[in-house]
């Protein structure tokens, strides 16, 4: 079993199990998985983040209409299928020190959640981030209205299919 495999399954037990998971009682007598690409190599990327000097302060919409605060600190750049994309990265006021990359591909909304995922990227050197997109999660909206989540501006809207991570959520 891959590292990959294990997590998604530690994850979908937490999800039935655990008191903390996102589905309610009824969710979670059904509840046989979540649903996902298959593991993608080409997508587990080492990539450099390209600082602001000026980090901005931006405001994102929610779910629930409210606004949640964050930083935008930087983008990365990678290939996807021969072009090349940008995605910005941000710090919530909340976690400073940990990255945050909501995003929506071309996969959305018919496989994967219409309004998007989300990504939190690993420090690995002094400007260096893992972006595993098998990794790419969706909000806890997703399973429930008392959720509020920040939906990816328009900057992280992607053209192209980002085809890892967890697909559309099935009630089964």
């Amino acid at each position: 079993m891959s590292a990959l495999q294990e997590f998604r399954q530690h994850k979908d037990a937490f999800f039935k199990q655990h008191p903390q998971s996102p589905l309610s009682a009824a969710q979670k007598a059904i509840f046989t998985g979540l649903n996902y690409f298959p593991e993608n190599d080409a997508l587990r990327l080492t990539l450099e983040l390209e600082p602001y000097a000026q980090p901005e302060a931006i405001q994102m919409q929610t779910s629930r209409g409210d606004l949640r605060d964050f930083l935008k600190v930087g983008q990365i750049r990678f290939p996807v299928n021969g072009q090349e994309v940008t995605l910005q990265v941000y710090e919530s006021e909340d976690n400073p020190g940990e990255y945050f990359v909501p995003f929506a591909d071309a996969t959305a909304p018919h496989e994967t959640y219409g309004a998007g995922r989300y990504l939190e990227p690993e420090r690995v050197g002094p400007t260096k981030l893992l972006v595993d997109f098998n990794l790419a999660y969706n909000p806890y909206c997703v399973y429930g209205d008392r959720w509020s989540c920040p939906i990816p501006p328009a900057e992280n809207r992607l053209n192209v299919r980002i085809e890892a991570g967890e697909k559309n959520f099935a009630a089964h």
